[in-house]
């Protein structure tokens, strides 16, 4: 392995599949929804990873109510999730972070993301970016853009970790620099690194305040 040493103000982080493994509940989620419009699950298991659920609904379903259904998934997450797992290495590099030095941005609604990271005994950030928040989900560069504004910060100070595709194309068109969590190969060529989980990921504080983080790659 080797190392490589970035630097910045603030960490922007996605959640699932970047701190919790939930990718098998979304799909339980997502399935029963299909069940109860008689849906081919397929297409909508194929779209949702990274994504707010209102942007697939848009897409494949926009016959139906969009503001019942969306409250609908959430009260199906909370129903049928609870065993989230935190993504290895996660808890440490959290409790190392200050406060006003990270915060989440998920295409999970408040109440889920707060119900998911509490489930994984995970802290909760001070700043949470969620569905409700933004007009525009991810992949537009919104939510990222916003997260940085509310921390004060300019998009290329904050190093974002990421999962999916959406969410990777999210963070770089706000123009943030991108470590992907998971996977062998780059989902975008301009990602900076890849690490598998957090494990490979060493956080300090330097002089004057910013973060300097090791990777070992």
């Amino acid at each position: 392995m080797s190392q490589l040493t970035l630097r910045a103000a603030a960490l922007l982080l996605d959640m699932d599949g970047t701190l919790v493994h939930s990718g098998g509940e979304v799909e339980t989620v997502w399935r029963l929804w299909c069940r109860r419009h008689r849906m081919d699950p397929e297409p909508v298991l194929a779209m949702c990873h990274g994504v707010r659920s209102r942007e697939v609904i848009r897409a494949l379903a926009p016959q139906l109510d969009l503001a019942r259904e969306v409250a609908l998934l959430d009260e199906l997450e909370i129903r049928h999730t609870g065993q989230g797992e935190a993504i290895q290495g996660c808890r440490a590099v959290l409790s190392a972070l200050p406060a006003g030095c990270w915060a989440l941005v998920t295409s999970a609604s408040q109440e889920v993301a707060r119900h998911r990271l509490q489930s994984a005994g995970l802290p909760l950030p001070s700043l949470l970016v969620g569905a409700q928040e933004v007009e525009h989900g991810k992949p537009d560069p919104e939510p990222y853009l916003l997260a940085a504004g509310r921390l004060g910060l300019a998009p290329a100070d904050c190093l974002v970790f990421e999962d999916a595709p959406a969410g990777i194309r999210s963070a770089l068109a706000a123009g943030c620099p991108v470590v992907q969590v998971g996977g062998k190969e780059r989902l975008d060529p301009a990602v900076l690194a890849v690490i598998q989980d957090w494990r490979q990921v060493t956080v300090r504080l330097d002089e004057g305040g910013g973060l300097q983080l090791v990777l070992l790659i």
